[in-house]
């Protein structure tokens, strides 16, 4: 069994194209300042036509394993999470374990949206803590460019694409996550949704013409749940692990909105010099963009060994998540 469980290493990747707001306004009634305004988002990446989720997801499991030095073939576990899959089956978490060439890894993907990076740390945390394995590989990636309906103007230009991967395993006493909080509240699963190709509603020359295989969100709607949940869960997770918000030293939050970062901000008494922002260069990367934003604050040697961060995220489903992490520089 391993009590203490952490973070080894980090990697991230975005693709090159860059979709700017001066883009966006040759494409649908928008422009660079009600955008800007409104989210805080100035550009964003965008995968080529020939890049699947497995393609960006590679790029940063391969930089997480090099940072970690932990070899793929040491790996025991590859969860990714994503809800823009190469396919359904096989799994992008399948294709992307015989890609890294790690023959005993377990491998499956997680749904959670937004979220879904938080819920597989957590989730390979618990079978690393149980003693089942050792060393697992969590990539949050998604491609939404490729269910983003470009005549939506209302939610076109949210959406980017990316990829970045940890490496978790055993850390030294008193690092590693210390707390953290899961959750959902499907009551309001259709307020963020992809309505077409599942079971409930095949894909079909109708379902195609509606654009039913786009991102449909009532913004207002996530908007509110967004404020209320990225403020409380974090300051469920900071007390779960007996610590005081002035004990933070960053938050790294998903990288929806800066007016919906500000208010947590707030609520935290955290100026900006120890929140992680990068959505005005990457706009929403879902699953990808908590660990794009933690792997770029270490290249730029803001996190320290010790210092103590807040990850949080929310997305559809409803889902959401927290965690509190004492970081080990190694």
């Amino acid at each position: 069994m391993a009590e203490y469980v952490g973070i080894l290493g980090t990697g991230s990747y975005v693709p090159e194209r860059v979709l700017t707001n001066a883009d966006l306004e040759k494409m649908v009634d928008t422009s660079d300042e009600w955008i800007v305004t409104r989210t805080g988002i100035r550009e964003r990446r965008i995968a080529a036509a020939d890049q699947a989720a497995s393609d960006l997801a590679l790029e940063a499991a391969r930089k997480a394993l090099q940072a970690s030095g932990i070899g793929a073939e040491d790996l025991d576990l590859i969860i990714v999470a994503t809800i823009t899959p190469d396919s359904f089956f096989p799994s992008t978490a399948n294709i992307l374990q015989d890609r890294l060439g790690a023959s005993k890894a377990a491998a499956f993907d997680l749904a959670a949206a937004c979220s879904g990076f938080l819920y597989g740390v957590v989730t390979a945390t618990q079978f690393i803590r149980t003693g089942a394995y050792r060393y697992a590989l969590v990539v949050g990636v998604d491609t939404l460019s490729k269910i983003t309906n470009y005549e939506d103007r209302n939610t076109c230009v949210l959406f980017g694409d990316g990829a970045g991967a940890v490496v978790v395993g055993p850390v030294p006493e008193g690092y590693g996550l210390l707390s953290f909080e899961l959750g959902s509240e499907g009551a309001g699963g259709e307020y963020l949704c992809l309505p077409a190709g599942g079971s409930r509603m095949p894909a079909s020359l109708e379902t195609v013409e509606k654009k039913l295989h786009t991102i449909h969100m009532n913004g207002p709607e996530v908007f509110k749940f967004a404020v209320r949940i990225m403020q409380t869960a974090s300051l469920r997770v900071i007390e779960k692990a007996g610590l005081q918000p002035s004990e933070i030293d960053f938050l790294i939050p998903h990288q929806a909105n800066y007016r919906i970062i500000e208010a947590a901000m707030r609520r935290l008494e955290l100026d900006e010099g120890h929140v992680v922002i990068n959505l005005d260069r990457y706009g929403n990367m879902s699953s990808a963009s908590i660990p794009v934003a933690l792997d770029e604050a270490l290249k730029q040697n803001r996190i320290k060994d010790g210092d103590r961060l807040v990850l949080v995220g929310f997305g559809g489903g409803l889902t959401w998540g927290a965690a509190v992490v004492k970081w080990y520089a190694g």
